[in-house]
């Protein structure tokens, strides 16, 4: 922005604004208000403003309600917001006014400027942009357009993927054995196969609980007004709406049974938040594992071997770390913490209105965003890409003397313990010490401690 000023007014009074602004006093007045953590309202969430605004502008249109010039030009004016061409003109920080109201009249400013461009039209922002809304209906929906939006067509996309990557590893390895591990002790053998697909279906009950949140996500507040009431909005404008938003985005939104929940509530997205927990539960069970299986190369796990991304050590040549498993660990830990924020939000609705409505959007969003980039991350650079230690595993599935679980039946438990207890004391393969200890021949022996045929479960007679 210049140095230089124009002066602008609104019902409080007359202020300076910068002379190339496309916003006008009110947010200038947030923008002093508020100069507490230079983080502006996330991309997503400006973009729902801008598909509102053109919404409202069309279906006051057709309800003739607004005429054909003025509308027409509002809805190009809200096309540009939402592109994100003039983003740059929405200055105002998170922590503002908990409704949000400071947000959606930098909306109804910025698109009003930019209407009234070269014409006579006398656009006013809350007359005619803001016409049959509130903030109070208008920030609830933005919240739930953009989350579902983002939801939709990055993170439900991203898990797909990472399901899919899975798949296509669980299938390469399906008859790879490794000894399984209880409370991080050796245990009786599971394949790859088994281990990825547990994974696999992990990520697809997490997209099924996703799905299921965005049902309620995507009943929409739009057209309750200040209070719930509908008070200055025409009967038909909330279900209108949501219609136009249909058409314009794909995504089935429709009007909210009771705006009065829309608006004094942050429900759907505390339910939504707290999939997206679940997921990162999920996720991180996931990297750590890998985390682990990757450990040593000599003195850990060393199941797999993650790919070598990036020198790991600013002082121990030759180390190499597993850098994407610990971003995503990370990713998981920030959108826990965001659910805490979301939370807390979420118990803010005081009577008829939510009051900390800008950072559910920036918590709800981010938890959004980042789990959908972390998640193609991880498929792509971590789990498609390590191979696996044949060596080690067979190794470690040779000397596990928790094999001899698979003998029970056949010896019964307490020569099973004390074979196995033999075994683990003379780091000897079990089969040899059970040679020693039962009666079992070596064929015998061969066939109820295969390891492969052990992951296959069922009692070996």
């Amino acid at each position: 922005m210049t140095t230089e000023y124009r002066t602008e007014h609104d019902s409080m009074g007359e202020l300076q604004v910068p002379a190339d602004a496309l916003w006008g006093a009110q947010t200038q007045r947030a923008v002093d208000n508020f100069p507490i953590s230079g983080l502006a309202m996330p991309r997503e969430f400006i973009r729902a403003l801008g598909l509102i605004k053109a919404a409202a502008a069309e279906v006051n249109h057709d309800l003739g309600l607004l005429g054909n010039k003025k509308a027409a030009a509002i809805q190009a004016a809200a096309g540009r917001v939402e592109s994100g061409e003039v983003d740059a003109h929405f200055p105002i920080d998170v922590f503002q006014t908990g409704s949000g109201t400071s947000s959606n009249m930098n909306a109804n400013e910025v698109i009003s400027h930019l209407a009234n461009e070269g014409n006579d039209l006398g656009i006013h922002p809350n007359d005619h942009v803001n016409m049959g809304q509130s903030s109070n209906d208008v920030i609830p929906t933005a919240i739930q357009v953009s989350a579902t939006l983002v939801a939709t067509q990055q993170l439900i996309p991203s898990l797909m993927h990472l399901a899919e990557t899975l798949d296509i590893k669980s299938e390469e390895l399906t008859d790879v054995a490794k000894t399984g591990r209880t409370h991080l002790m050796d245990a009786m053998p599971v394949t790859f196969g088994q281990e990825l697909g547990c994974w696999s279906a992990q990520i697809r009950s997490n997209i099924k609980r996703i799905k299921s949140a965005l049902r309620r996500l995507r009943r929409l507040p739009q057209g309750g007004s200040a209070v719930g009431t509908g008070i200055n909005a025409h009967p038909e404008f909330g279900p209108r709406v949501a219609k136009a938003l249909q058409q314009a985005t794909g995504v089935k939104f429709k009007a909210s049974g009771n705006y009065f929940e829309g608006i004094s509530s942050q429900d759907a997205s505390v339910e939504l938040s707290g999939q997206l927990k679940t997921l990162a539960c999920s996720l991180m069970k996931i990297a750590n594992d890998l985390r682990l299986m990757n450990s040593g190369p000599l003195a850990g796990i060393g199941d797999i071997e993650l790919p070598a991304l990036q020198p790991g050590s600013s002082i121990m040549p030759g180390k190499v770390n597993p850098v994407i498993p610990e971003a995503v660990c990370m990713v998981c830990a920030q959108v826990i913490g965001n659910d805490t924020t979301i939370t807390i939000a979420g118990q803010s609705g005081l009577f008829q209105l939510n009051v900390m409505l800008p950072i559910v959007a920036l918590n709800l969003l981010q938890s959004l965003e980042i789990l959908s980039t972390v998640s193609t991350l991880l498929a792509d650079t971590a789990i498609s890409g390590f191979t696996v230690r044949e060596d080690n595993l067979r190794s470690a599935l040779e000397r596990n003397p928790i094999l001899v679980t698979a003998l029970n039946p056949v010896i019964g438990y307490e020569l099973g313990a004390a074979t196995a207890k033999q075994a683990y004391k003379q780091g000897r393969p079990i089969k040899e010490v059970a040679l020693d200890m039962t009666d079992l021949s070596v064929e015998e022996l061969d066939r109820l401690l295969d390891p492969l045929d052990l992951t296959r479960g069922g009692i070996k007679s």
